[in-house]
């Protein structure tokens, strides 16, 4: 991956991945372990891709591409948000609309609009584990 293909930020005192939306599609688990790496390297503990960087088949559940992706995230315990606006492949398909809901509610994979939103999602996460620590 080169260097402009991503940056990494603090978000709420997290670093982050964040993927440009020129870059290679996030469309199976190698380009997964990818990210991971550059993101493990860099210290990160999130990576954020745009919408357009997941392929079709991200978002049609019975390929399976997004649950082994998410799967890898999780293996090596890297969260994943993609940033952008899904509802149009939300609308096509009541169990991608379930897959996000439920996702939005755990702390491993979010479907955000924008950076902005993650940063505001990682805040109440870390709000949320100190008051459960």
């Amino acid at each position: 991956m080169t260097e402009q293909a991503f940056t990494v930020r603090e978000l709420a005192g997290v670093p982050v991945l964040v993927c440009g939306p020129d870059g290679p599609p996030l469309g199976d688990e190698r380009a997964a372990l990818d990210l991971i790496g550059d993101a493990g390297y860099r210290g990160a503990r999130w990576v954020a891709v745009p919408v357009e960087r997941c392929g079709d088949d991200f978002f049609r559940l019975r390929t399976r591409v997004a649950g082994d992706i998410v799967q890898k995230f999780a293996n090596y315990r890297m969260g994943l948000a993609v940033l952008g606006d899904v509802s149009g492949y939300v609308e096509a398909s009541a169990a991608l609309a379930d897959f996000v809901r439920e996702s939005n509610r755990g702390r491993q994979l979010w479907f955000l609009p924008d950076a902005d939103a993650l940063e505001e999602r990682l805040v109440e996460s870390d709000r949320d584990s100190t008051r459960h620590a």
